[in-house]
């Protein structure tokens, strides 16, 4: 296997990891109760996925 003959610089290294960017989740909103969730997945406050009822939410007392 070939190895690297001299190091390479930090600015080189740094370089080419300036494009390994953390992103923000993109949140919308529930289209039965508007509360913010994470896209493709199911709404924690209602229980609903795409308009359909998808986990029956019952209150606790």
């Amino acid at each position: 296997m070939p190895n690297p003959k001299r190091q390479h610089s930090k600015s080189r290294s740094r370089k080419r990891r300036t494009h390994y960017k953390a992103t923000a989740p993109t949140i919308t909103k529930c289209s039965n109760c508007g509360a913010p969730i994470l896209m493709h997945r199911v709404c924690a406050d209602c229980g609903h996925y795409r308009g359909k009822l998808v986990i029956e939410k019952t209150l606790a007392a």
